[in-house]
């Protein structure tokens, strides 16, 4: 029996107080996940990149700071959608210091 499906007849055994605890659990867990960013060591040096893709979420603040638009960055990376780029701003405001780093590793690099 997989892991998952234990949890599921647990979660299914558990009175309604108890099951809110564990969404409390879950989404405390989950404080720092974005949908759509991940970060992988084999991919971009662990940078955070939009899923599918390996643009470094730096990199597309990095552009937005030089000009271009939305539009063109949808343009410019076919396998985009606007919904990675509301992803990305998202991900750059909560982690200032990080992507910043980033810029700055580049443009001295």
């Amino acid at each position: 029996m997989t892991t998952l499906l234990e949890l599921e007849q647990q979660i299914s055994a558990l009175s309604p107080a108890e099951k809110a605890q564990i969404l409390q659990w879950v989404a405390r867990d989950l404080g720092d996940a974005f949908p759509g960013i991940e970060s992988n060591p084999n991919i971009s040096g662990g940078e955070a990149c939009i899923v599918r893709t390996r643009i470094p979420v730096w990199v597309l603040v990095q552009s937005r700071r030089l000009g271009i638009s939305e539009a063109n960055l949808l343009h410019s990376y076919p396998t985009l959608r606007a919904e990675d780029l509301a992803n990305a701003w998202a991900y750059a405001r909560l982690h200032r210091d990080e992507i910043e780093q980033q810029i700055l590793d580049n443009e001295t690099a």
